[in-house]
């Protein structure tokens, strides 16, 4: 079995330089490694280039769909193994999902989670990768979605269903629409929770906000109104979407207290059911970090469900925009 890494890389030469060097590391490395660069203005490009990796170079900056497909097309494994270029993965990642596929020859692909370790500190960057590590260590593991994180597909699988779809409504939920694709196609998704990588990125609170509501809750809702697909299962189990819900209601709620306060009951109400509908994440967090961290979380975690929200409805009322 062959594996060619694929990882599609915009100004990001300190980031990727990491991410090569931990794939050097692997106890199973893999067949080759492509690196697309998609477009940058720096030395992202010399830096894969002196790492001696395949270097595409895209002209435009496409997006990382197109950086996908481009080095899809060119790579010659029969797995394609995507990464992205701010994530160092795991010694052992590129052997697990070469256990995994010989294992099990009916699973079209495999994704992971980061790990609990960020590489940027802050209580902003620690708690975006915590949630998203424990959403991940959470879920299924007969998955229906996708990661481009630190995810892998059969090239067989990926050229059935035409690789990534490159349409802006897509871009920054690209993976998602994959899998859905591969699942409706017929074939199996599996989430290992121990294919891992550290994440390297640095979150700022301005992030978050713009990434929750425009890059992922709006076109997330396009997408399960363009596919009719909702699947309760990470971001989207029922409990996440209680939640959206419940946070909705306060924010409504809260101003209105001033004039009854039956709406000052009702806020209250709804942000406890909040909190016992997270109170597993919110103990993880304080497991992992401690009191203060645990609560410094509680209104990130609320303005996420807010962003959430707001993006959704403002997803599904907007029509995509055209290529």
């Amino acid at each position: 079995m062959n594996i060619s890494v694929i990882i599609p890389a915009y100004n990001s030469p300190h980031e990727l330089r990491e991410c090569l060097t931990a794939l050097r590391a692997s106890s199973r490395p893999p067949d080759e490694i492509v690196v697309v660069d998609d477009g940058s203005t720096d030395d992202t490009a010399e830096i894969a280039a002196a790492a001696s990796v395949r270097v595409l170079r895209g002209g435009e900056n496409r997006g990382a769909a197109a950086a996908r497909n481009l080095g899809a097309e060119h790579a010659c494994g029969d797995v394609l193994f995507f990464i992205d270029a701010d994530v160092a993965v795991a010694p052992d990642a590129v052997d697990r999902v070469a256990r995994l596929f010989a294992a099990e020859p009916d699973v079209a692909a495999v994704f992971g989670s980061y790990d609990a370790q960020p590489r940027a500190r802050g209580v902003v960057s620690e708690y975006r990768n915590l949630l998203h590590h424990y959403v991940h260590q959470r879920g299924s593991t007969e998955a229906f979605s996708f990661w481009t994180g630190c995810g892998a597909v059969r090239r067989a699988a990926f050229t059935a269903i035409a690789g990534f779809d490159e349409h802006p409504a897509w871009r920054s939920i690209e993976d998602i629409e994959l899998g859905y694709r591969l699942r409706r196609a017929g074939y199996r998704i599996r989430l290992d929770k121990e294919l891992r990588g550290t994440h390297l990125k640095h979150w700022t609170l301005a992030m978050i906000l713009r990434t929750d509501l425009l890059f992922r809750a709006a076109p997330w809702a396009r997408l399960i109104r363009h596919s009719d697909a909702a699947p309760a299962d990470l971001n989207l189990a029922v409990t996440q979407r209680l939640s959206v819900a419940l946070v909705g209601i306060a924010m409504v709620a809260l101003p209105l207290a001033f004039l009854s306060r039956a709406f000052a009951v009702v806020a209250a109400l709804a942000l406890a059911g909040v909190l016992a509908l997270n109170c597993a994440l919110y103990g993880f967090f304080y497991r992992e970090r401690g009191l203060a961290f645990a609560l410094a979380c509680l209104p990130l975690h609320a303005l996420y469900f807010l962003c959430s929200g707001a993006g959704f409805v403002y997803g599904w009322l907007t029509p995509p925009r055209n290529r």
